[in-house]
């Protein structure tokens, strides 16, 4: 039997030493990209010809199941090839993707026989129902984006599938922070096709745009085309996103007014804070960024009110952004905690440091904090404050049916 090897790093090639240990011929180690590039553009190099010819000739590919690895064309290639997918999962979105395609899904860490069996090595994964994280904060720059996007990073760790969104719609800003390119359809295509009733986790994987372990849907290139982002088209587009990762930060914009549907002739009009209204009401839990200065704890305690009208029961983690004693003088922390209990009844908050050195370190790269200054002291209080305070476990739901992913599918190929 000859197998071709398509995992990244170390792993592969400790997993190619197993194979040959157990007298398994191995045609190649290469990337977990690499096949899926090789079949879209066989003459982008010649080693990408040269690793179709391997796979022509193997029996078996063996994946690193994560985003970028599976493709259409690599399956309709493998297919015509007769080379069975074996794909090597360890977060349960990831296995979930693959079997929803009809991929025979293992542990990279499974006996070699159990590999390289046709038969189920294992039950298929354990349907699961991502949280909705929705970050808002009031107007005047709390530090919602950074929060957000650092926020994404630290649920990132571990086995979880993370994906991070950009769903403000009046001054997008996760790709311009992340250092992505904003002209690709992101949200608002999700959106669309969402309304569409044409959203799937496969479709949703191919727009998103990868930053690390997080998967990034970026918001609009123009604040004016907010119409696209009506309260229907996000709340159908949240519900699928759901099926896709094990948590979906949102980062939502500051207005909350509701002014325009009293003023308003047409009863199913465009809003303009419709995205925004709509992510607080579909959250399982909110992140509400405070500015800790005196004009933004002002921004905040009036804004309250209409932030809980908004939610309702929707836990609340108010996360108090740039502390620091200059703007407030000694006990800056006793300060902030005794305002927001006196005026807003809020007694629990967590703080993050003012950390300019990390921030620009970050702006300048265009990446994250937690990847260009990962023990700034911004980073290491955003990871303690999620790990007290978000780490609670999805909820069970009924996966798409295997036949209407495998035909669409089949009509994407």
């Amino acid at each position: 039997m000859k197998v071709v090897i398509a995992v990244d790093g170390f792993a592969g090639e400790e997993l190619a030493e197993r194979l040959r240990l157990d007298g398994v011929e191995v045609g190649a180690v290469v990337g977990r990209t690499a096949p899926s590039a090789a079949t879209a553009d066989a003459l982008s190099a010649p080693e990408a010809a040269e690793l179709l010819a391997v796979l022509g000739r193997a029996d078996v590919l063996l994946l690193e199941g994560r985003p970028g690895a599976l493709s259409a064309e690599l399956i309709a290639a493998c297919d015509r090839f007769a080379v069975r997918i074996v794909a090597l999962c360890e977060r349960t979105s990831d296995a979930r993707r693959a079997a929803s395609v009809g991929i025979d899904v293992r542990s990279i860490d499974d006996p070699v026989a159990n590999l390289l069996s046709a038969a189920p090595a294992r039950d298929d994964p354990e349907p699961t129902r991502g949280r909705v994280i929705a970050v808002w904060g009031p107007h005047g720059a709390p530090g919602r984006t950074t929060v957000a996007i650092e926020v994404a990073c630290a649920l990132a760790t571990g086995s979880r599938h993370v994906a991070l969104i950009d769903a403000d719609s009046h001054a997008p800003s996760v790709a311009l922070a992340a250092g992505l390119a904003d002209e690709g359809p992101g949200f608002a295509a999700a959106c669309r096709q969402a309304e569409r009733g044409a959203l799937t986790v496969s479709e949703l994987a191919r727009i998103a745009v990868g930053v690390g372990d997080v998967d990034v849907l970026t918001g609009l290139n123009r604040p004016g085309r907010w119409p696209e982002l009506s309260a229907a088209r996000v709340t159908a587009a949240l519900e699928v996103t759901r099926s896709w990762a094990d948590d979906v930060v949102v980062d939502v914009a500051a207005s909350l007014e509701r002014d325009e549907e009293i003023v308003s002739d047409l009863v199913d009009g465009p809003r303009r804070n419709a995205a925004t209204l709509a992510c607080l009401t579909a959250a399982d839990s909110v992140v509400a960024v405070v500015a800790a200065d005196p004009v933004g704890i002002a921004r905040f305690v009036r804004a309250w009110p209409d932030v809980r009208a908004a939610i309702g029961t929707v836990p609340v983690r108010v996360v108090v952004n740039k502390t620091r004693s200059s703007v407030l003088g000694i006990d800056a922390r006793g300060q902030i905690r005794r305002t927001l209990e006196r005026y807003a009844g809020i007694g629990d908050v967590s703080f993050l440091p003012w950390d300019p050195k990390g921030v620009d370190a970050a702006m300048l790269a265009a990446r994250p904090v937690a990847h260009a200054a990962p023990r700034s002291a911004l980073a290491t209080a955003v990871r303690r404050m999620v790990t007290e305070n978000l780490s609670a476990q999805p909820r069970a739901v009924d996966p798409e049916p295997r036949s209407r992913a495998l035909r669409r599918l089949a009509r994407a190929g």
